[in-house]
C-alpha cells in the first residue's frame, strides 16, 4: 500500500469527487426546499362543551356527527339550566370533520390553552394549578365504538397576565395565558382520535379553585406532514446502502494491510457504523405497526451518532497535532538531502556524525491510544448520558402516559431548562475548542514549511499538495460543525418560509434534509479519502526507511513521496510525520 487516497489521488480526480459531493449536497437542500412540504402541520381546535346527563349509552362524548352529545354554548347557559361544572365535558375530535389521520404523520403533539375571563370576584391566584381529568380514545371507522387509549388525572400550572388594570370596567376581558404542554403520542396508527376533558371542582380540597372563570379550551394539534415523511424515508432508504457499501469497502482495505488498524482508522470505521445505524429506515415499520416508542428510539440513535461524531472530530484533530519536527533534513554536501522519519532506523542506516534526528518515541507512544483522549471524550459521553436520562424522563414515561410532561411542574421545568441551557453552553464551548485545535494544527503545519525549500522541487510540491489537501479537509470539518450549530438555532425559531418568485422554499424542510445529507456525504468522504490507496511502488520507497536522493539531479522527476511505513505508522503521510501534542 502507499498511503491514503487523499494523498495519492490526482488533483483532477479529487476535484471531480469534490464537485460530485457538492452537487449531491445541493440536491439534498433542494429536495427539502422545493419538493418536500413543511415538516409539520399545526391544526387549531375549539373544544365543544358537552353535558354529562348520566343517560348516555357510552362514556365518550362526540362533539359532532350522528351520535353527538348534548351541547351548551357557554357557562351562562349552564348556570341557567343548573348544570354543575363537574357535569361539563370538553370534547375534541381529531382530526376535523371529513378528515383522517394517517400513520405517515408519525407523531401527534397537542398543546392546550385556556380562555380565561377576568372577574373581580374570581381572579386567578398566584401559583394556581388546574386539575384536568382527561381521556383519549380511538377508532378506525365512523361507526365503531370508541376504544380507550389512555386516561389520566393531570395538573398544569397557569401562567397568565392581565395587561390592563383590574377594575370593574375591565371585567370580561381575557387574560393572556401561556400555552401548556398537554399530550404527545409517538405513533399515529389510527384514523380518528377523541379527547374528553373534565375540570372537576372540589372546594373542600381546593381542586380547581382560584383559577379564574374559564370560558373555553383551545387545542393545537401538531403532526408531521405525510409528504415530508415520504421524502425523509426515501432519503434514508437511498443513503443506507450507500454508507454501508463504502463502510465495508473501507474496512476491507484496512484489513488487507500488513499492519493492524491505528486509532484514527478505527474511529472512522466506528463513525461509519453510527451513521449506518441512524440511516437504517426502521421507520417504515411504523406505517404498519403501532410502535409508540419510535420517537424515543430515534432520539437514542441521534444521540449515539452525535456522540460519535463529536468524539471523532476531537480524535481526528488530536492525532494530527504535531509535537515533533514535520520532517528533518540534513545537508550532506553536493546538493544531497536525507530525510528521517524515525530516529532509530535512521541512525542505524545513516550513522554519520552530522546526522541528528528528533526523538519522537514518547510522542509516538502517546498517539494511537484512546485513553489519551479521556479528558475530551469523557465529557461528551457524560453529556450524552445526561441527555439520555432527560429524554427517558420525558418520552420514556409518555410510553405509558401520553399526557405526562416534565414541564408540568416547577421542578421539572427548572430541570429541563437547566439541561437545555447547559447543553447549549457545552455545544458552544465544544465548537470553540474544536476551532482552537484546528488552529493549532494549522499553526504547527505552517511552522514546519520552512523546511520545504531544502527539498527537491518534486518532493516539495508533493508535500505542499498534501498540506493543502489536509487543511482543506479540516476547513470542511469546521464548516460541517458550524452548519450543525446554525441548524439547531434555526430549528428553534418559528417555522417560516421564503418566497422566491413562484416557488416556495420551506426553510425547515431544506435544513432538515440538507443537514442530514451533509452528515452522510461527510462520513462518505472521510471513509473514501482515508482508505488505503491501491497504488504500489518500488522497494526503495516501500522499505519504510530514510531516503537519500540528489536534489539537483532528480528535481525534474515525478517522484511519489509517500513513504509507506504501513506496518508501523498510520493512514496518511501527514499522520505519519506528525506527532501527538498533548492538549490540556
Amino acid at each position: 500500500m502507499a498511503g491514503a487516497i487523499i494523498e495519492n489521488m490526482s488533483t483532477k480526480k479529487l476535484v471531480i469527487v469534490g464537485v460530485i459531493l457538492l452537487l449531491f449536497q445541493a440536491f439534498t437542500f433542494m429536495v427539502g426546499g422545493l419538493i418536500a412540504p413543511s415538516p409539520t402541520t399545526a391544526i387549531h381546535y375549539m373544544a365543544t362543551k358537552c353535558v354529562d346527563t348520566g343517560k348516555q349509552e357510552t362514556k365518550w362524548f362526540m362533539p359532532w356527527g350522528p351520535d353527538q352529545c348534548m351541547k351548551i354554548k357557554n357557562f351562562d347557559e349552564a348556570m341557567a339550566k343548573k348544570i354543575e361544572a363537574n357535569n361539563i365535558v370538553f370534547a375534541v375530535h381529531i382530526p376535523l370533520p371529513n378528515k383522517e389521520m394517517s400513520p405517515w404523520f408519525q407523531f401527534m403533539l397537542v398543546i392546550l390553552q385556556f380562555d380565561i375571563a377576568f372577574k373581580m370576584y374570581n381572579q386567578i391566584e398566584d401559583g394556581a394549578m388546574v386539575t384536568i381529568d382527561v381521556g383519549l380514545a380511538y377508532r378506525d371507522d365512523t361507526v365503531s365504538e370508541w376504544t380507550e387509549m389512555a386516561h389520566s388525572l393531570e395538573q398544569r400550572k397557569l401562567s397568565c397576565n392581565f395587561t390592563t388594570s383590574k377594575t370593574h370596567e375591565n371585567e370580561g376581558r381575557y387574560y393572556e395565558c401561556d400555552l401548556l404542554p398537554f399530550m404527545e403520542v409517538g405513533s399515529v396508527s389510527h384514523k380518528y382520535y377523541l379527547l374528553n376533558i373534565r375540570l372537576p371542582v372540589n372546594e373542600r380540597k381546593k381542586v380547581n379553585v382560584g383559577i379564574g372563570e374559564i370560558k373555553d379550551i383551545r387545542l393545537v394539534s401538531i403532526h408531521q406532514n405525510g409528504g415530508f415523511t415520504k421524502v425523509w424515508f426515501a432519503m434514508k432508504t437511498f443513503l443506507t446502502p450507500s454508507i454501508l457499501i463504502i463502510m465495508i469497502w473501507y474496512w476491507r482495505r484496512i484489513t488487507l494491510m500488513s499492519r493492524p488498524p491505528v486509532l484514527l482508522e478505527k474511529v472512522i470505521f466506528a463513525l461509519g457504523i453510527s451513521m449506518t445505524f441512524i440511516n437504517i429506515p426502521v421507520e417504515w415499520f411504523s406505517i404498519g405497526f403501532n410502535w409508540t416508542w419510535m420517537l424515543l428510539f430515534g432520539d437514542i440513535r441521534q444521540g449515539i451518532f452525535y456522540s460519535m461524531l463529536l468524539s471523532f472530530w476531537i480524535i481526528f484533530c488530536g492525532e494530527h497535532l504535531m509535537d515533533t519536527q514535520f520532517f528533518t533534513t540534513w545537508g550532506l554536501g553536493s546538493g544531497q538531502v536525507k530525510m528521517c522519519e524515525s530516529c532509530v532506523p535512521a541512525t542505524k542506516i545513516f550513522p554519520e556524525p552530522g546526522l541528528h534526528c528528533t526523538n519522537n518515541s514518547q510522542d509516538q507512544t502517546e498517539r494511537n491510544r484512546f485513553s489519551v483522549y479521556w479528558k475530551q471524550v469523557g465529557p461528551i459521553v457524560f453529556g450524552s448520558f445526561c441527555l439520555f436520562i432527560f429524554d427517558m424522563c420525558e418520552r420514556g414515561v409518555q410510553l405509558t402516559n401520553p399526557f405526562y410532561s416534565i414541564w408540568a411542574s416547577d421542578v421539572g421545568t427548572e430541570l429541563a431548562m437547566a439541561f437545555i441551557i447547559v447543553a447549549g453552553i457545552c455545544a458552544c464551548l465544544y465548537f470553540l475548542f474544536l476551532c482552537f485545535m484546528v488552529f493549532q494544527v494549522f499553526r504547527n503545519i505552517s511552522g514546519k514549511r520552512t523546511s520545504l525549500p531544502a527539498m527537491s522541487k518534486a518532493r516539495r510540491l508533493h508535500y505542499e499538495g498534501l498540506i493543502f489537501r489536509f487543511k482543506f479537509l479540516m476547513l470542511v470539518t469546521l464548516t460541517c460543525a458550524a452548519m450543525t450549530v446554525i441548524f439547531f438555532i434555526i430549528s428553534q425559531v418559528n417555522e417560516g418560509h421564503w418566497h422566491w418568485g413562484g416557488h416556495t422554499v420551506q426553510v425547515n424542510s431544506a435544513f432538515f434534509t440538507g443537514i442530514y445529507g451533509m452528515w452522510n456525504l461527510y462520513v462518505f468522504a472521510i471513509m473514501f479519502l482515508y482508505a488505503p490507496s491501491h497504488k504500489r511502488y518500488g522497494g526503495e520507497q516501500s522499505s519504510g526507511q530514510c531516503i537519500t536522493e540528489d536534489a539537483g539531479a532528480n528535481s525534474g522527476e515525478d517522484i511519489q513521496l509517500t513513504t509507506t511505513i504501513t506496518h508501523v505508522d498510520g493512514p496518511t503521510e501527514i499522520y505519519k510525520m506528525t506527532g501527538k501534542e498533548a492538549q490540556e
